[in-house]
Order: C-alpha cells, then structure tokens, then sequence
C-alpha cells in the first residue's frame, strides 16, 4: 500500500511497535521514523529509519521507483533514527545526492569519515525536482543543532523533522483518521523534548511566516500527519508561551505515608478552591507522565520524606530532569515528613527556586505523625496553592 501524502509525496518511514522507552521518557504506543519520498522529474528522499528498519522503508521506496532513481537524499536531522540508515541507503541509492544544513555536513563528516560529498543548503535556498519545488529552513537546537525542515511550496507539505511529532505505532498515517485527538500525545512529546527550546518556537513560528511557508499539511518524522496544521502550530504557540490553566500537579514520594497523605490533604484543599489535581506517586508513575501534565499546569507541588538529612533519590532524579526542561510561569511548593532531622522540603524548595519557578516558602513539613494542627495545614496549603493560581 502507498501512502500517498499529497501529489506524488509519499510516507515511506518504518513502524516501530515494540518501543517502549525513548531518551528515558516512556513511549507505551511505540513511534514511527517517518520517511518521505518526493517524486518528480528528480526524486528526492527526505531522511532514513533508524538502524535495523532500513528493509521496511526500502520496501516501500521499491513500490514507488526504482532506488537507483533516486537523485537526492535530503538529511534533515542526525540523530540516529532519522540517519541511522544512511549508510544503507547510499548502498542502494547508488545516485543520489546528500544535501543537508552545514551543521548537519560536519556531523555527517565526523561521524562517517567524509565519505560522501555533501551539498549545504541554508534558510531559503531551494532545490527544483522539476515542477516540484523545496525550499529549506534551518531550525538549530530544534531539538539539535543542525536541525532543517524542508518545505515542498506547490504542495504546501511541510516536512518538519521532529517538531510537531508524536510517538505513536499506527497503522494510520494521518492525525484526522485516528479516533482520538492525538494533541494528547503531541504535548506528552513536546513536553519531553521541545520545552526547553520554547523561545526558539516561538521564533520559528514567526519566521515561517516571514520566509513565506504556509504549509497545507505537516509531516513530522514521528507519529501522525497532519492534515489540520492549524490544530498544532495553535497548540505549539500556547505551550511555548507556557500558558496555563487553574491546574496543579502533586507528585510525591513517601517512605512511611506521610508524605503520601500530606499529598491527599493538599489536594482536598486544592479541590475545594475549584482548582484541577493530578497526583502521582513517583515511584508508581513514569517521569514523562508527569513532566506532560505539567506542561499545562500553574503548580507543581513535590513531596519527599527526609533521608540521610536530603529528599528521596526518586525526588531528586525527578527534578534533575525537570530542570534540564527549563518550565516557566509555575509556581512551585516543596512538602514532605521526617524524623529527627529534617532536609528533603528545604531542598526540593532551592530546587524549584533555581529553576525560576515561584515558591511558596518554606513549605511545609510535619515530623514523625500527623496530627491534627498538621491536617489542617496540609488542607491550607492546598487553599493557598489555589488562591495563588487563580490570581
């Protein structure tokens, strides 16, 4: 079967079902590395698979043309599961021409020993197939330095390497036949791996304009296409501003069930404010997940018990991988129980504050029992948190 994208630009990629983990966040619907095959007097192939998929998209290249045919093999992203099979492929498309960023050339070049000639495009420099045309834009640190998109102007087929993916398995290829609305899995993806380039999208966003590309449809090298761009390049816009709504994430660890009830309360009083409440226990909950729901949300409240006078391994690994995310326009709240020293809230709490977050200070924490002043605290903070969020 062909999977035609539009006049003669088909979805050539791989289907990888088994994926489970990618970069260490969880991708329990596996992905796609999405191939596309642009066919016209020349024939222009843009990225490969990942290594160990090379069969399955040359399989589909071979139901389309012959593979010597092919004139260009554009690269617009190293990482290896766009270009892992690129030695492959230059096996088998015996002629073609690699075109790729200048970034993108000395990371081939280092990787693969100069062992092909390369043609560097840059922003607005286009390459004619015949009545086709593509032009090319560069978009460094999204997510990697030499990042492009390429962007078929008679068509208004935006190929836009990893911005705008997903990782989903499917046996569709089009956003608008699935029976839910992936936006769902599209945050999960931004939240994951775009978040800390936010100003650079939101540039992006800008300059597509300013180079004249008005795209029809969006191809991104995970996931579904998208055939309503509209419904993305909105959603793009609002997480890169990181606009939020009357919604608070509480994640929690708990050694002995204080800090896990201190969470329960601190919800109680959240919910009574009329504020929105994710829970999640770390240590039953994947990181991304919890990372995906805070895209959107105004607080983040993180709860450890104190161990060796310092927060729960689990705490900190949670906020070494939030740090590197960079969120904005939160605020942030440190809880947790201890014994006869404390140190896991004054922790969590220097944490949030070094990442721009705005804290609540100095948290709160109860040692060894709960009791009632405690409960009541606990509930008090969720009111406060709330109160905070809907100024």
């Amino acid at each position: 079967m062909n999977h035609e994208v539009k006049n003669g630009i088909y979805w050539v990629g791989a289907i990888d079902w088994d994926l489970r983990d990618f970069h260490g966040y969880s991708t329990p619907k596996g992905t796609t590395y999405n191939a596309y095959l642009i066919v016209d007097e020349k024939i222009a192939l843009v990225d490969t698979v990942r290594q160990g998929f090379f069969d399955e998209m040359l399989m589909r290249v071979s139901g389309i043309v012959e593979p010597e045919k092919v004139d260009y093999l554009i690269i617009d992203h190293l990482e290896k599961d766009h270009s892992g099979s690129i030695e492959d492929a230059m096996k088998v498309f015996k002629n073609a021409k690699i075109i790729s960023s200048e970034r993108g050339k000395k990371g081939l070049d280092e990787w693969y020993d100069n062992k092909w000639p390369i043609i560097v495009v840059k922003t607005g420099s286009t390459l004619s197939l015949g009545k086709k045309t593509l032009k090319f834009l560069e978009t460094p640190m999204l997510h990697w330095p030499d990042n492009m998109m390429t962007y078929a102007e008679e068509d208004r087929v935006l190929i836009s390497s990893d911005a705008f993916g997903q990782h989903i398995a499917s046996s569709q290829r089009f956003e608008n036949d699935m029976h839910y609305d992936i936006r769902e899995d599209a945050r999960t993806y931004y939240a994951n791996i775009l978040m800390p380039f936010a100003p650079l999208i939101l540039k992006l966003l800008d300059k597509v304009k300013d180079v004249n590309i008005q795209p029809e449809i969006i191809a991104p090298a995970h996931g579904l296409i998208w055939r309503s761009p509209e419904k993305i390049l909105e959603a793009y816009k609002r997480w890169s501003m990181f606009e939020s709504g009357p919604k608070i994430v509480i994640a929690y660890d708990t050694m002995w069930g204080t800090s896990s009830r201190m969470a329960r309360l601190i919800a109680i009083g959240a919910i009574d404010e009329g504020v929105e409440v994710r829970m999640y226990d770390i240590r039953k909950s994947h990181i991304s997940e919890i990372v995906s729901d805070l895209q959107d949300a105004r607080a983040f409240a993180l709860g450890s018990p104190t161990l060796n006078n310092g927060m729960f391994t689990s705490v900190g690994a949670l906020l070494t991988y939030l740090k590197g995310l960079k969120p904005k326009n939160k605020i942030g709240v440190g809880f947790g129980g201890y014994g006869w020293a404390g140190g896991a809230v004054k922790e969590i709490t220097e944490a949030l504050k070094s990442m721009g977050l705005d804290t609540i200070e100095p948290g709160f924490q109860v040692k060894y029992v709960m009791k009632k002043d405690d409960e009541k605290e606990c509930i008090d903070l969720g009111r406060r948190i709330a109160k905070r969020i809907k100024e």
